[in-house]
């Protein structure tokens, strides 16, 4: 496996990690967060499932801006 040089920012770690304990956030969110997370280690890079799972959320106008902010770091960590 190819080592990413992109890794999640401890701010949006932060982020994350609030997001996967709360109980009113959305699925999609968790798996954002949960995916972020997966990113803060350079061994580890999006999966093309979860690049297209972020692109849509950040097409959606009705995802937040939390969602939004998850699906761009996503996407930032994209090795493509």
């Amino acid at each position: 496996m190819t080592k990413n040089p992109k890794q999640t920012s401890s701010k949006i770690a932060s982020v994350a990690g609030q997001t996967l304990n709360d109980p009113n956030a959305s699925k999609l969110q968790k798996r954002l967060a949960a995916s972020a997370l997966a990113q803060r280690v350079a061994s580890s890079h999006t999966s093309e499932t979860m690049e297209t799972v972020a692109a849509k959320a950040l097409d959606n106008p009705r995802s937040s801006e939390k969602t939004k902010q998850l699906a761009a770091t996503v996407l930032a960590q994209s090795t493509k």
